[in-house]
């Protein structure tokens, strides 16, 4: 909504100084979404909320004062004056500051459990812990950085990628409205990262330009091997963009795309 709202045609021209505070969340948003966002709205302050409807939504807060620091705009922000978050391995045991695990909260936000799906809430809450899916970091001063769906992360020739990284790099391209990753499979590297784009009106960049400039700012395995330019992507009615229809076009029905 953010993105639709700051790159409407009209949106130069519009008065929207009445706006102060925006809060966002429900997905990743991209450096390059909201520092257009900065510039649309210079009166509105950013407050972004990360968690989901299991934590009644929130989980963490990152501050208008965060938004100010360049680094932690790519942050999800700290624990919630109501919420305990960390960082675990698949054996549920605190990882170090720094390593990548899964998102987990507890604190009296967090639901009883799933209507009727005694099994499904035992695994969600094992341990008094919601686990919430997303794969995340947690650095020093206590800020969470999502990295990615679990579910979502891409295993190219062994090496470990996250969509959202390549996403936030892909979204920085001038000819890039908006875009999704993912994996899709290949013999050699037995999955392959490929990013679907749509593309400003009246361009219509190539692979080998795309791959050049994500390969500017993150590591050169990460950068997509093939590109796909479509008018839209496919969005759910929360506004989420449906990974699942993607991945589904290129896996086996009962592989990977229904994981």
């Amino acid at each position: 909504m953010i993105q639709v709202l700051v790159d409407a045609p009209d949106a130069a021209e519009a008065d929207l100084t009445s706006l102060r505070h925006l809060i966002y969340g429900a997905s990743p948003i991209s450096e390059a979404v909201l520092e257009r966002a900065a510039k649309r709205l210079p009166t509105a302050e950013f407050t972004q909320a990360y968690g989901m409807t299991e934590l009644s939504p929130v989980a963490t807060l990152l501050s208008s004062a965060d938004h100010a620091v360049d680094h932690l705009r790519r942050a999800a922000g700290r624990a919630a004056p109501h919420s305990e978050v960390r960082i675990v391995d698949e054996d549920d045991r605190e990882v170090p500051r720094g390593t990548v695990g899964e998102i987990v909260a507890r604190g009296p936000h967090v639901m009883l459990g799933y209507w009727n799906r005694p099994e499904e809430t035992a695994a969600a809450l094992r341990g008094g812990w919601m686990h919430t899916g997303d794969g995340g970091r947690m650095d020093d001063e206590g800020y969470v950085y999502v990295v990615d769906r679990i579910k979502d992360m891409i295993v190219s020739g062994g090496e470990n990628v996250y969509s959202v990284e390549v996403e936030n790099a892909l979204a920085k391209h001038p000819s890039v409205a908006s875009c999704a990753v993912i994996g899709v499979p290949d013999d050699e590297w037995g999955e392959r990262v490929h990013a679907v784009v749509v593309p400003v009106a009246g361009t219509a960049p190539s692979t080998e330009e795309l791959r050049e400039h994500v390969k500017g700012l993150i590591a050169g395995y990460k950068a997509p091997r093939t590109v796909e330019l479509r008018d839209a992507l496919p969005i759910s009615g929360a506004g989420k963009i449906l990974k699942r229809e993607l991945r589904a076009e290129h896996w086996p029905a009962g592989d990977r795309a229904v994981s």
